[in-house]
């Protein structure tokens, strides 16, 4: 969850030192309230805001790589901490009348910091476009990481499910072509070279699948070394057409053994089906079906299903 915190210590001690020096000024420059006259409700509701937007800066950072976006909207969270931070000090420290950083630091920091927040956005908003181009073949138009697969970083079968009703809502019979494709002894070569080199195999073929597909298919991980890519828009000439590259592509691929260096040569079957009007289910289950038989006529086992 925190993965990329380490990278902004020198942020989070800066922010933190500021605070700190904050709490210090207060108590050195100013004079503790009664407890009659803490007012317990703006305690809770700006110490609650503060905390809040201590933990939203938290996740930025924890999320997300150094850069001058990440810089920007760090800046404008730790401006806006400060003041609040400030506000509820406020509440239990009075500070002289004549002394106004208090004032400033409060008034002050919680404009900058909006402005900052505002700027850096604009700019997350640039680089999020950029971010959809590169997962356009793997979310398409919905994303929900629940559903994503952790290892090949597509959408699991759950997620292909849904894509798909979306999908057929929206088209005509016949041109919607959806394409299962699975590798052959997947299992035999987990056998011979571990479960970690074949994660590493699905990974980088899932790598290869991406570059061989249109900006509009999406691909997703269906079960186990069996890939589902959708084809919206696409006749059934040109979805086998497609389908047939896939297996190219892959048969051409010389994968590296992460261990022994050794080069593996892969096979693959794909099936495909043509949407008739029946349910995403439906579909799903005859393209899995077009490929075992695909596989039994080859005298293949398929694996994986």
């Amino acid at each position: 969850m925190f993965t990329h915190l380490h990278l902004h210590l020198r942020k989070l001690f800066l922010i933190s030192g500021l605070a700190l020096a904050a709490l210090v000024a207060n108590l050195m420059l100013g004079n503790s309230k009664p407890f009659s006259q803490i007012d317990w409700l703006d305690v809770v509701g700006e110490g609650g805001s503060a905390m809040a937007v201590a933990v939203w800066m938290l996740l930025v950072l924890g999320s997300r790589p150094a850069g001058r976006v990440t810089n920007w909207l760090t800046l404008g969270m730790g401006f806006m901490f400060l003041a609040m931070w400030q506000d509820s000090l406020d509440e239990f420290i009075k500070i002289p009348a004549g002394q106004m950083w208090g004032k400033w630091l409060e008034s002050g920091a919680m404009p900058i910091g909006i402005a900052l927040l505002t700027y850096g956005l604009v700019h997350w908003h640039r680089e999020q476009i950029s971010i959809n181009q590169q997962l356009l073949k793997r979310e398409r138009l919905f994303r929900e990481h629940r559903f994503t697969d952790h290892l090949t970083h597509l959408g699991r079968a759950n997620y292909l499910r849904q894509q798909l009703q979306t999908c057929l809502n929206s088209s005509q019979v016949g041109t919607t072509q959806l394409v299962m494709l699975d590798l052959d002894n997947f299992s035999g070569f987990n056998r011979v070279n571990g479960v970690r080199e074949g994660d590493y195999l699905l990974h980088e073929v899932s790598e290869l699948l991406l570059l061989n597909l249109r900006a509009q298919d999406l691909i997703c991980r269906y079960a186990a070394d069996r890939f589902a890519i959708l084809l919206p828009d696409t006749d059934m000439e040109t979805g086998q057409r497609l389908a047939s590259e896939l297996e190219l592509a892959v048969q051409s691929f010389a994968y590296k053994n992460k261990q022994s260096g050794e080069t593996h040569y892969l096979s693959t079957g794909t099936g495909i089906a043509c949407w008739l009007g029946e349910s995403a289910e439906e579909l799903i289950s005859r393209a899995n079906r077009v490929l075992e038989q695909h596989k039994c006529q080859r005298g293949l086992r398929a694996i994986g299903a």
